[in-house]
């Protein structure tokens, strides 16, 4: 087992720089998870800690030691890719012995060690059988038992469930973060996937145009997200943004509209005059509560009844019922995540309330986080 230091890593391709400086200090034994959109930059980090990629600027060190130029045979990593990269005419057994016999290992220190890893992945049965005769989920497992048979200083996963089913990502999810914990290696692991990101990782790398937004843990990512880009990458449906002011004083927030929200416990350090920000807030964190309670006003447009929850998009509406712009992704649309007993039709008025805690507030500019309330 081994830390790994990601220290100002650059990447370019020509003039091209697609990553801008990357630092990550990952401790012994801790699951780090990398995620981004398709182009952030996320699986070229990890191939430059592999080796698979030349670094063109800042170091990566394993276990205190500077890899830069060392050969990925030589880094004490083992990587499982998304499409298995396994060899097809040969057996389970024989795909999960063959780096160890390259290594040089007798044959009984191979067989201790496949033994091993097959128990622990229930690949028992499995060990004569040829990939093409395996499940999506077994020949995964073959994946990850090559790697831990070499018994290496860290486990480096590139999007590993992405060719797999949904009930079937579940579960791999579980046993990998299972197979982590008993093992204690140190873990990076890349996805696109924010359900599997929340859920594997000790802390989150939100990768954003080759730059780390947060590096954080996934619930202080979910509850205090630094842009407004993590925060409408994180969480399912989208964050919630309207256009807002902060008022002179540093604390009053209101919308654009001049509809008061709330007033924040402090006034915001360095503040001076009214500022243009981004309010958000998390669909999950809007509740259906009486027309004097109410702070924003929604008009069902799409009701999504999913059982447990019940997810209405809608439009805002200032006080004479005229639709109000907001400012993410979906144009004028907002969502709510109300309980699935909720009875609500298309066309209902909807007056909501935000939790308390629950209101963010960016800087319209820089995108940057100001506050919570």
């Amino acid at each position: 087992m081994a830390g790994i230091g990601i220290r100002d890593v650059v990447k370019r391709y020509g003039d091209t720089k697609v990553i801008h400086g990357v630092s990550i200090d990952v401790a012994d034994g801790e699951f780090i998870v990398i995620v981004g959109p398709s182009g952030c930059g996320k699986s070229t980090l990890l191939r430059m800690v592999a080796g698979l990629e030349e670094i063109t600027g800042g170091e990566v060190a394993i276990d205190g030691r500077v890899v830069n130029r060392l050969e990925p045979k030589d880094r004490n990593i083992a990587m499982v890719f998304q499409n298995y990269a396994l060899y097809p005419h040969m057996s389970v057994y024989d795909n999960m012995a063959y780096g160890l016999k390259i290594a040089g290992l007798s044959k009984d220190a191979i067989r201790e060690r496949v033994d091993k890893a097959a128990r622990m992945l229930q690949l028992e049965p499995y060990l004569d059988r040829k990939p093409r005769q395996l499940s999506g989920g077994q020949r995964q497992r073959v994946a990850m038992g090559r790697c831990i048979v070499r018994e290496p200083a860290a486990f480096l996963f590139d999007e590993p469930l992405s060719n797999l089913d949904a009930k079937l990502r579940v579960q791999m999810r579980l046993e990998i973060k299972q197979l982590q914990r008993s093992l204690g290696t140190t873990a990076l692991y890349v996805t696109h996937d924010q359900v599997e990101a929340m859920t594997l990782a000790d802390r989150l790398v939100v990768m954003n145009g080759g730059v780390a937004e947060q590096i954080d843990t996934p619930m202080n990512v979910y509850l205090h997200p630094a842009t407004t880009f993590v925060a409408g990458f994180i969480g399912s449906p989208a964050m919630n943004f309207m256009p807002g002011r902060l008022g002179g004083d540093g604390r009053a927030i209101t919308l654009d509209t001049g509809a008061p929200l709330r007033a924040l416990p402090e006034p915001i350090v360095g503040h001076g005059g009214e500022k243009p920000v981004t309010i958000g807030v998390r669909p999950e964190h809007l509740a259906l509560v009486g027309q004097p309670e109410a702070e924003l006003t929604l008009r069902a447009r799409v009701v999504e009844t999913l059982g447990a929850d019940t997810l209405v998009h809608g439009v805002l509406l200032d006080k004479d019922a005229a639709i109000v712009p907001v400012a993410g992704e979906g144009g004028e649309v907002l969502a709510a995540r109300l309980p699935g007993n909720v009875t609500v039709r298309e066309g209902d008025t909807l007056p909501l309330r935000v939790a308390e805690g629950a209101l963010h507030v960016f800087d319209r500019e820089t995108g940057r986080r100001l506050a919570d309330v």
